[in-house]
């Protein structure tokens, strides 16, 4: 949209008359025409690769692809894993990043947007383990072994939840799920906007029916944490999207409450 497009431009001539020195990632976008947005490709349903084609389709895909529109530029695509997704933003391997939980650590090194949405963590279990585990104390026990991704909120959440427990921590591009389907987990923490695209697909997996989710999180995108003017235009498109409905429109598309 060219109201858009106009706003990076107002955006940036403004911060950059305030320090000319200063040059931000917006400049080199607009400049080059490219948007560079770091994502994993493993997070149903908000980014999910297609190894075949190496392209990408979710929640996160649709919402870089229409901010890369608004700037009136291509988006690239750059593949990353959770463990280095900050580090990706920091060494400006990509511009921005898709949905991320908010969380002190991260925000240590990098800057987040707005949040334009909230999960929160559920856990899941084998079919085997159903009506035996009812609540999250049940798994906080000696014997119990919790898996959870490397570099995920849900690898710092597994210790703190479960310390009695064992935790089984496995590196991208194997997945917590799959230590639960295969048995060498009894469970398994996600959002619960996964957990409801996970029991869909594998019937051996089911949620636990705990007495109340854990840990509800803003989602927001990673941006280097230096560049406001870069982190100024971002929040002033979530904010336009926010009123005209394009993040309810999206939320529905891809089911993000069940």
């Amino acid at each position: 949209m060219k109201i858009l497009k106009s706003i990076a431009v107002m955006v940036m001539t403004a911060s950059l008359a305030a320090s000319a020195s200063a040059q931000s990632i917006l400049d080199e976008i607009l400049s080059s025409g490219v948007l560079k947005v770091g994502t994993t490709g493993d997070w149903n349903p908000m980014t999910m690769k297609d190894p075949a084609t190496n392209s990408y389709t979710g929640y996160d895909i649709d919402v870089m692809t229409e901010l890369a529109g608004d700037l009136g530029v291509e988006v690239e695509f750059v593949p990353t894993d959770w463990k280095t997704l900050v580090s990706g933003v920091t060494a400006g391997t990509y511009h921005i990043t898709g949905s991320a939980s908010i969380s002190p650590s991260r925000a240590k090194a990098a800057g987040y947007s707005s949040s334009y949405f909230s999960l929160a963590t559920v856990p899941l279990v084998n079919a085997s383990h159903e009506g035996k585990i009812m609540d999250w104390d049940d798994l906080d026990k000696p014997g119990m072994v919790v898996a959870a991704t490397l570099g995920t909120v849900q690898e710092q959440q597994v210790k703190q939840f479960f310390p009695n427990a064992e935790h089984r921590i496995v590196e991208a591009p194997a997945r917590d799920f799959q230590e639960v389907l295969a048995g060498r987990a009894d469970a398994h923490i996600t959002s619960n906007v996964e957990a409801y695209k996970l029991v869909d697909k594998y019937a051996d997996l089911k949620i636990v029916p705990v007495s109340a989710p854990k840990a509800r999180t803003p989602i927001a995108m990673l941006l280097p944490q230096d560049d406001q003017v870069w982190i100024n235009y971002i929040n002033t498109w979530i904010t336009l999207k926010q009123e005209r409905g394009f993040f309810d429109t999206l939320g529905q598309k891809w089911r993000l409450s069940n």
